[in-house]
């Protein structure tokens, strides 16, 4: 790492093989191929324009508006301009972005970025740039223009492979980031209730009130899933709709041509096997048993669907898997459990949209753990956008906090909108608090934020919106 114009990323050489062979690609792909069904395609297209469109496969997703809104307005309802008056812009405060979106950074650097920044690539190819998407430049922008002194890091890493996510958080941390944001999500890295090995590293990470860590919600309210296995009579779960009529499937809509991904997380001591075939042949296109990943069990199906169809999904509770020794472990017990007791899982399309959904509890990992602060979006009026992901979560209000999307952009001819524009926007305005107060602790500055947060929109539930609409307090 370099702090220079032309930053050098991390050589791929250094790193450990045996981590390489434990984050191979698991999942399983299918290659498109032609269709000629245009009613499904048209369907398609309909709700890829009507709902939310996913610029990742697995763990990020953007929501496009062509109204690109005032600076000014954005800047002075989060209460900026006084803060900034009295010299307090961010200075002495490291702000680390983690994300895959930074091709042609230094293009925009004294630009929209600060002359200089930080990087390193946690890539097998150490390649910062590999991804064709300027998301993470985005999410960066924001905090320049709000935190505009603040010092930036940039980081990625390999895709699918937590302990390279990892990586990249101790990497910041020992740079000096006391603010860390992140508005990719990875719904099969956690059991979709904040907990699991990730979240138990990532908070050994951000120590004791050393740093806060911000994270995109998630857009994913309209394409998600969580409750109570349901048993239909034939083993499998069975999905409710509005009116709580029973469906065997639930129905997946691709967004166009890019790649799908289903993935369901749950209890490690449960074990479900997900299914996908094609709606119209019920040829089946994957089907996985879930596994335990870090005390989380998750199993995930990714496939490149064909042209102008759809697909469905079945999910099929599986008894409690077997030790080494081919033994259950406390048979009589974990029979009982099984017959007797219900077992909740999540179930998180990425890449297309989801007929029977429920949007309760549908923030996924990195925002659904207590460490993290979860960001969602609200419109001009304070309201939730409709694909903005709810809470609640067991003992814990999510979203933290929520704010007004889109914002705008000096690079795009689009603002910056979704989630993914909001969680920077909390990133921000916790370096100027820190920027002002760097005695302060993490708890601290988060406590000063959740109390200067306003009401959103009259009878928002705090599932929705959290302690509020992000505002900086008095600067003293």
């Amino acid at each position: 790492m370099r702090n220079v114009k032309e930053p050098i990323a991390e050589s791929p050489r250094r790193m450990h093989r045996r981590e390489h062979r434990e984050c191979r690609e698991k999942t399983k792909e299918k290659k498109p191929r032609k269709g000629l069904r245009f009613f499904f395609f048209l369907f398609s297209v309909f709700s890829a324009f009507s709902a939310v469109n996913s610029s990742l496969c697995l763990c990020d997703s953007v929501v496009r508006s062509n109204v690109q809104p005032r600076s000014v307005d954005l800047v002075e309802y989060l209460g900026t301009p006084a803060w900034h008056a009295q010299g307090w812009r961010g200075q002495g405060v490291k702000v680390a972005i983690l994300d895959s979106g930074f091709r042609n950074y230094q293009a925009h650097l004294g630009t929209t970025l600060p002359k200089t920044v930080h990087v390193c690539s946690f890539r097998w190819d150490g390649n910062l740039e590999a991804k064709d998407s300027q998301h993470g430049i985005s999410c960066a922008e924001v905090i320049h223009v709000l935190a505009p002194e603040a010092e930036l890091l940039l980081a990625n890493w390999e895709p699918e492979c937590p302990d390279r996510f990892l990586a990249a958080v101790r990497w910041a941390r020992e740079q000096g980031a006391r603010v860390l944001c992140c508005s990719l999500i990875m719904p099969s890295w956690s059991d979709g209730e904040g907990h699991g090995r990730i979240h138990e590293e990532l908070t050994r990470l951000l120590g004791p009130g050393d740093a806060l860590f911000f994270a995109s919600a998630g857009n994913t309210a309209q394409r998600h899933w969580s409750g109570p296995f349901e048993d239909g009579g034939d083993g499998y779960h069975v999905w409710r709709d509005a009116a709580s009529t029973v469906h065997r499937e639930n129905i997946i809509y691709p967004w166009g041509g890019e790649r799908v991904s289903v993935e369901l997380c749950c209890p490690s001591a449960s074990t479900y096997e997900v299914m996908i075939s094609d709606a119209a042949t019920e040829q089946i296109v994957g089907r996985v048993q879930s596994a335990d990943a870090g005390g989380v069990g998750n199993a995930v199906i990714a496939f490149w669907p064909e042209a102008d169809r759809y697909y469905q999904v079945r999910v099929r509770r599986l008894p409690q898997r077997r030790n080494k020794e081919g033994q259950r472990r406390n048979q009589d017990i974990a029979d009982a459990s099984f017959l007797l007791y219900p077992s909740s899982f999540h179930l998180t399309v990425l890449g297309g949209g989801l007929r029977y959904t429920t949007p309760g509890g549908s923030i996924p990992f990195p925002g659904d753990g207590g460490e993290v602060i979860a960001v969602g979006a609200v419109d001009a009026a304070g309201r939730r956008l409709a694909y903005s992901a709810c809470g609640p979560k067991p003992g814990m209000v999510k979203p933290d906090l929520v704010a007004r999307v889109p914002f705008p952009s000096r690079f795009r001819t689009q603002p910056f909108a979704g989630t993914s524009a909001a969680a920077p926007q909390a990133g921000a305005l916790a370096a100027l608090i820190w920027s002002r107060h760097p005695d302060w602790n993490a708890p601290r500055i988060c406590a000063a934020l959740r109390n200067a947060a306003r009401p959103c929109a009259a009878n928002s539930p705090t599932w929705e919106t959290g302690h509020g609409l992000l505002h900086l307090p008095p600067p003293d």
